[in-house]
């Protein structure tokens, strides 16, 4: 009768994890402004206390406390173009009408983070990073063709990342954070009840008539860790490892279920679907683990003035194969009952590559800037989200930093993320029964992304 609200909510939460924490999907990037101006490129550099998030050995580079706040403006477009879909043969088939085209994202969002970084004597160092490591915010319209895949969903999360480093010997350094994470999400989606009123009035209900929706809030406290390694080959080179460790979260949450649709004037009809299980109010419950990664990144001096980064980062998106989903009610459906939902979306592994530089144009102006080519986890057109249509992307990044004097510094940087156009198909669930309106649809995205960031970064010397 309905995909199980809370599988698309956590599979949302999965992608929005890889999204912006693993690069793809809708990366919101920016933990550091500095390194997002060289498109992620410069790990290796550990210029201010932002490299916690990045590589935590990174803090034994920094001779003095200093604290570094980044505020990011990121606004992702996205837009739906060609969708159809169809009612299943249950439902006297048909197509579903409403709109086939439309944004779902195009708001600015404000994303702060904030370092702080403090030398405990010549080999220790310790910080503590408080940032959003991913978001993410979609809406349908209410009248979209999409509407039983799904309406909305918006995606919070913050973490607070303790961290310590310890230079072992004088070219090599090693890091280690501790990382309590929180995530929140919300979510809407709509449901056909058409069908199971039919069968229980024996008069035909038209489909589209006996729509109704659920509003998800779900949240959790997951934890992790984070590792590092930095070598100074020689005076010119530095290499970095980086490790950032898979975080279980087990979402619960609430599910609230409305009956708007014209047939529920009559409460006979309400009375029915909410002794089906769909209760006006009710618990979810669902675990996820977002993918561990792995970054290798590097810095050289060309010469006095020009500074040039790489990064690679693989990610094991392949943890995000299948997902059971535990409604809190046994559910009337098509096939019997079960509280059951799977989502199956059978992601791969990424690589992302970075490349970036900076120049020395004047004592107190450097200008950065960097591109990165970033993968995205999706199979094919089967396995991608309607709410995620992601894909391969291209990173154009540009930014600069100025020294206001010899301890304060500011960074700005921009960036252009531009997706490559996708298509997405949905049909509903692997297993039966399932909870599951058994729609069938395809649509087509068009994405891209603006970032802009500033920096400010204080040392107490």
């Amino acid at each position: 009768m309905m995909y199980s609200l809370q599988k698309i909510l956590l599979g949302n939460l999965v992608a929005a994890f890889a999204s912006t924490v693993f690069a793809s999907g809708y990366n919101v990037g920016g933990q550091s402004i500095s390194v997002m101006s060289t498109a992620d490129a410069s790990a290796a550099e550990a210029a201010d206390a932002g490299t916690i998030f990045y590589n935590p050995a990174g803090l034994s580079y920094l001779n003095s406390m200093q604290i570094s706040g980044n505020v990011l403006l990121a606004r992702p477009n996205a837009r739906y173009y060609d969708a159809q879909a169809n009612y299943p043969a249950y439902a006297g088939s048909g197509s579903v009408g409403g709109n086939s085209s439309g944004k779902i994202a195009d708001q600015w969002k404000m994303i702060p983070h904030a370092y702080f970084a403090y030398p405990i004597n010549e080999n220790i160092t310790a910080g503590l990073g408080i940032y959003v490591p991913f978001g993410t915010s979609t809406e349908y319209d209410h009248q979209s063709v999409n509407r039983y895949a799904i309406n909305r969903t918006e995606l919070q999360t913050l973490a607070i990342n303790p961290s310590i480093a310890f230079k072992i010997h004088p070219q090599h350094s090693i890091g280690i954070g501790f990382i309590a994470q929180h995530a929140d999400a919300k979510l809407r989606k709509y449901a056909n009840f058409s069908p199971a009123l039919s069968r229980a009035s024996g008069t035909r209900i038209a489909n589209g008539l006996a729509d109704g929706f659920a509003e998800i809030d779900a949240d959790d406290w997951g934890f992790g860790f984070n590792l590092g390694w930095m070598w100074d080959v020689n005076e010119q080179t530095r290499l970095g490892l980086s490790y950032r460790s898979s975080i279980k979260h087990t979402l619960k949450g609430q599910a609230n279920w409305s009956l708007e649709g014209p047939a529920f004037a009559n409460p006979l009809a309400v009375a029915g679907v909410r002794a089906k299980g769909y209760a006006a109010e009710e618990g979810v419950s669902g675990k996820i683990a977002t993918p561990e990664s792995i970054s290798l990144h590097g810095m050289y001096q060309a010469n006095p003035q020009l500074d040039l980064f790489a990064n690679v980062t693989w990610t094991r998106h392949s943890r995000f194969n299948e997902l059971d989903i535990t409604f809190e009610n046994k559910k009337a459906v098509v096939g019997g009952e079960t509280e059951i939902s799977r989502i199956s979306p059978h992601w791969k592994d990424t690589w992302r590559i970075g490349l970036g530089g900076s120049y020395q144009i004047s004592e107190p102006l450097q200008l950065r800037a960097g591109i990165a080519w970033d993968q995205a986890p999706i199979r094919d057109v089967e396995h991608r989200l309607v709410t995620m249509p992601d894909n391969d992307r291209f990173w154009l990044s540009l930014g600069a930093k100025y020294d206001l004097n010899d301890k304060s510094s500011i960074n700005l940087g921009y960036s252009y993320v531009t997706v490559k156009d996708s298509e997405a198909k949905f049909s509903g669930c692997s297993i039966n029964p399932c909870v599951d309106s058994g729609v069938i649809g395809s649509s087509k995205f068009k994405a891209d992304s603006h970032f802009i960031g500033l920096q400010y970064t204080h040392r107490f010397e």
